[in-house]
């Protein structure tokens, strides 16, 4: 019990709440808001912090909120569109950090607990194993290759860390997934550990650059159906319409999410992409001249 008590102290004071201001003219205020609250953990005492990029995404001012009520002005130092990652410093030294740890080794039924901020200096611990590892994509564009779903239930806000039982973190919370059945997922450690260079640089896409259409799909039938659209996006520029069926890009077929997204990163952007739909009764192609999401979003 001592054991577990102290391991909690550790942890607690390294997981911080954000709370970042958007204008309203951002491309990602009208899908998520101008206001937004997340979580972060603190994984070096200069004052880096990892957090989820949903949260600083197109952020005007960041407030970082300790455990202990103390407050930073935070800078955004790198947006990582393609593992949804973000890195935050603030102005601090000598905080609470925790160490990283690759996910490599996990396995199915493992332990691990998630620490969540609920703001005004608090946070809130869940535990759980590990319920699957492997790849994971989503309705917007991305994927991730490997991905760590666990029954431990987000606590708090998106950005917190996932732990293993010696507090290492091993992935960021992303989202919650109880439609599911598996209730959180996070995003490696190693996609941090990997490019920790990068990251710091700020600057260039770190899974080099490539071609973005700004939509929102899920599969059915062995096929993709277009749900949404970014308004502006160079899908909608180019007439892409809610509902429309993909059935191929570039003449080869998609049967599901994860190979429309492949097929599409085979591209740089600035350069077309053909796509075959189907709308109503009819049979359209339809070619995009793609945009790079990062450049979209500064």
């Amino acid at each position: 019990m001592n054991a577990a008590v102290s391991l909690i102290e550790r942890v607690l004071p390294a997981t911080v709440h954000l709370h970042t201001e958007i204008t309203p003219t951002h491309p990602s205020a009208r899908l998520l808001g101008t206001e937004r609250m997340g979580s972060g953990v603190v994984v070096d005492p200069g004052g880096l912090i990892l957090t989820v990029n949903y949260v600083v995404l197109g952020a005007t001012k960041i407030t970082v909120s300790l455990l202990d009520e103390r407050k930073f002005q935070g800078e955004l130092v790198r947006h990582d569109f393609a593992s949804g990652l973000a890195l935050v410093r603030v102005p601090a030294e000598g905080l609470a950090a925790l160490p990283l740890r690759r996910s490599t080794d996990l396995k199915l039924g493992d332990e691990l607990f998630i620490v969540g901020s609920v703001g005004d200096g608090g946070a809130r611990v869940s535990n759980g194993g590990v319920s699957y590892l492997g790849p994971f994509d989503a309705n917007w564009e991305y994927v991730l290759e490997r991905a760590i779903m666990t029954t431990a239930m987000n606590p708090g806000l998106g950005g917190g860390p996932l732990l293993d039982p010696l507090g290492r973190v091993v992935g960021i919370v992303s989202l919650n997934l109880n439609e599911i059945g598996r209730f959180s997922l996070a995003i490696p450690s190693e996609y941090f550990l990997d490019a920790r260079d990068a990251f710091l640089a700020g600057t260039g896409p770190l899974a080099g650059v490539r071609a973005w259409l700004g939509v929102f799909c899920y599969a059915m039938n062995h096929h993709v159906v277009i749900a949404g659209l970014l308004p502006g996006g160079p899908g909608e520029t180019a007439g892409l319409k809610s509902g429309d069926v993909v059935l191929a890009v570039d003449g080869q077929e998609v049967p599901d999410r994860a190979t429309l997204y492949r097929r599409l990163w085979t591209h740089r952007p600035g350069e077309p992409v053909t796509l075959k739909v189907v709308r109503g009764k009819s049979v359209h192609t339809i070619t995009v001249a793609s945009g790079d999401a990062e450049e979209f979003f500064a």
